[in-house]
């Protein structure tokens, strides 16, 4: 069967209007003049831009998220391209998303979801976008932009949110951790601008920067049932030389004093424990790799993990990941295995199943994104009054397609019942690991009951769909 279309590309991701790290006299500029890089943007070349220079009131500290690449001498363009040409080694096959290159696949994508699926997957994310908030008022700051409790955060915590605006419409889901000295933002390509305008728009006196770190950070990811054994086997086991439970269980805290992992080349005969708790991370430093950063975040249902890579150590450390996960029958993997293991389990992604129209609750977010006893935010009222006085208009759901389809549907394609429209398609999928067709769509509230049968109509004629329960599972 066809397999849905990729989204039609949007503007680049990354931050686009942000300042890149090192403009402007202030700390950035420290950073960057350490490590002679030569940065893309800058406001005097591009004066139309909305990248504005850093004011001298923020704080004088280095920034902990950059300060790890600022002894690395490296050119990002030629980083950029060192990490294609390994991808490239590995027989990858690119293709646009949102604007930003992407592996595809690495010439074998039923091996590639089986493996993210059955054991662990290692992929390059770094076509995500990463911005930092930095100044002493970022944590309040960011706390009265965003649906989720930021304020009560810790350093190494961390939350997912929605970026919704005044009337309570999204416009960026968000990963964000709570570093030191500035907060990590990590969201969708194409995004970047949307993201920066948005909270640029609300900094009036509040001693807050938004910086660009996405040329200097890569992301990679390692999904899977086994992503655990794929961290133990980097040494990600015991503290102090210890051992300890197994961290795939929420509740068994990284170990302070923990040393260095010796699989990056580190020294100390202890290992470093992860983060067991979604959205938590750790960091340490691996000598020539720079400062790395761990996150626990599943994103397809079953265990997983994030690193933020110093741009330079891309490669080494996507090797080395990519090694262990073959020790316990994994290998890399690409976009479209992700794609796939993603609608399996019924995640919405911004931007295709969730986007400007939507409200969080209508995209099923709720639960992971919104709190309710935080306090005031932008676009808080309307949620909080949709929770008080009723449900949304319509939700989104998985559906069962009917195996007799020959062409899946694509976004936008209409569902009825009877003779009345009461929804859409989002996403569809010819599941290997469910063997059956599934999809994801926006079906009115008075319609969307699990159970409830319903016609879809496509290009190819109508076909029966039925309402099932998400994350999808064999029927």
């Amino acid at each position: 069967m066809n397999r849905p279309p990729h989204p039609v590309p949007l503007p680049l991701g990354g931050g686009e209007g942000a300042r890149r790290a090192g403009e402007g006299d202030g700390l950035w500029s420290r950073c960057v003049r350490k490590s002679e890089r030569r940065l893309p943007m800058n406001p005097d070349e591009h004066p139309t831009s909305n990248i504005q220079r850093p004011t001298s009131n923020g704080s004088k500290r280095p920034s902990i998220f950059l300060h790890s690449i600022t002894d690395l001498r490296y050119d990002d363009d030629m980083s950029v391209l060192a990490i294609r040409e390994f991808h490239q080694r590995l027989n990858a096959r690119f293709t646009e998303l949102n604007g930003m290159e992407v592996v595809e696949h690495y010439g074998d994508p039923p091996s590639e979801h089986a493996a993210l699926r059955e054991r662990a997957g290692v992929l390059d994310l770094s076509f995500r976008s990463r911005l930092c908030l930095t100044g002493a008022d970022r944590q309040k700051f960011l706390n009265g932009q965003v649906t989720n409790n930021v304020k009560d955060l810790k350093t190494g915590e961390g939350c997912y949110a929605a970026l919704v605006n005044a009337k309570g419409r999204m416009q960026s889901d968000l990963n964000i951790y709570i570093l030191e000295d500035e907060i990590l933002l990590d969201f969708e390509p194409g995004y970047g601008a949307t993201v920066v305008q948005r909270l640029e728009k609300y900094i009036i006196a509040d001693d807050v920067q938004v910086v660009d770190v996405a040329a200097h950070y890569g992301l990679i990811s390692v999904q899977g049932p086994e992503a655990s054994e794929v961290m133990r086997a980097l040494g990600f086991e015991r503290s102090a030389g210890k051992s300890t439970p197994d961290p795939s269980q929420e509740g068994n805290e990284p170990t302070a004093g923990a040393t260095p992992l010796p699989a990056f080349g580190t020294a100390g005969a202890g290992f470093v424990q992860p983060p067991t708790r979604p959205a938590n991370f750790v960091s340490f430093k691996a000598p020539t790799l720079g400062e790395i950063y761990l996150m626990n975040l599943p994103r397809i249902g079953s265990a997983g993990f994030d690193l933020f890579v110093p741009t330079a150590a891309l490669g080494p450390v996507t090797d080395k990941l990519i090694t262990a996960a073959k020790a316990v029958g994994g290998r890399a993997c690409g976009w479209q295995a992700l794609e796939m293991a993603r609608l399996e389990a019924g995640t919405p992604r911004f931007g295709v199943d969730m986007d400007e129209t939507n409200l969080p609750p209508e995209a099923g977010i709720e639960g992971r994104a919104v709190s309710y006893t935080k306090g005031c935010y932008i676009g808080q009222e309307v949620i909080a009054r949709v929770r008080t006085y009723g449900q949304v208009a319509k939700a989104l759901r998985g559906l069962r397609l009917a195996d007799s389809i020959k062409v899946l549907p694509q976004k936008g394609d209409k569902l009825y019942r009877g003779d009345k429209e009461i929804g859409f398609v989002t996403s569809a999928l010819a599941s290997p690991t469910l063997r059956s067709n599934v999809a994801l769509a926006y079906v009115r509230r008075e319609h969307n009951g699990i159970g409830t049968e319903l016609t879809l109509r496509t290009t190819e004629g109508e076909s029966p769909a039925r309402i099932v329960e998400l994350p999808f599972k064999k029927s």
